[in-house]
């Protein structure tokens, strides 16, 4: 709303006032001051008592007792039994959230527990070749010191 007075022009415009009539709008900052509320005017949360006269020509006590049975809150068994339900299902909405919220947690821990099978199964597997590595290594160790064993014996042998 700051922007609009950049655009539009207020020149010429007039307001309506069952005080004054018609005046000139002068600019959109100033608000009109308010009047003081008269003390007989109720709020929105106030209701009005309304005042019965007992001479009066209309005036029945028994629906005098019949209105102030209606203005009463209601405290029987079907009210309880519908704040009991609210209540309840309050309770299981909740729940039900708690539920997900649980679900989508232990869908998540699962999916952590698969990772780390996979991650494990991988390190095995790499251990694996290493100790073949190693293994292979070892046996080629072993032959190449069989055989220079077999050829420093013969040579040994033969220079005798």
């Amino acid at each position: 709303m700051s922007a609009e007075p950049q655009f539009l022009s207020f020149k010429g415009l007039k307001q309506y006032s069952p005080e004054a009539g018609w005046g000139q709008v002068h600019t959109l900052n100033t608000a009109p001051t308010p009047k003081p509320m008269p003390d007989n005017v109720p709020t929105l949360t106030e209701t009005p008592e309304p005042e019965l006269d007992p001479t009066a020509p209309g005036f029945d006590a028994a629906m005098d007792v019949l209105f102030e049975k209606l203005r009463a809150s209601p405290n029987d068994q079907l009210t309880q039994t519908w704040r009991t339900i609210a209540a309840e299902v309050n309770l299981l909405t909740q729940r039900m959230a708690l539920q997900r919220e649980l679900q989508e947690r232990l869908h998540r821990i699962d999916q952590d527990l698969s990772d780390l099978r996979s991650t494990i199964l991988h390190h095995l597997q790499d251990v694996e070749q290493a100790a073949n590595q190693q293994l292979s290594t070892a046996r080629h160790r072993a032959d190449m010191s069989a055989l220079a064993q077999s050829k420093l014996a013969a040579k040994l042998n033969a220079d005798r």
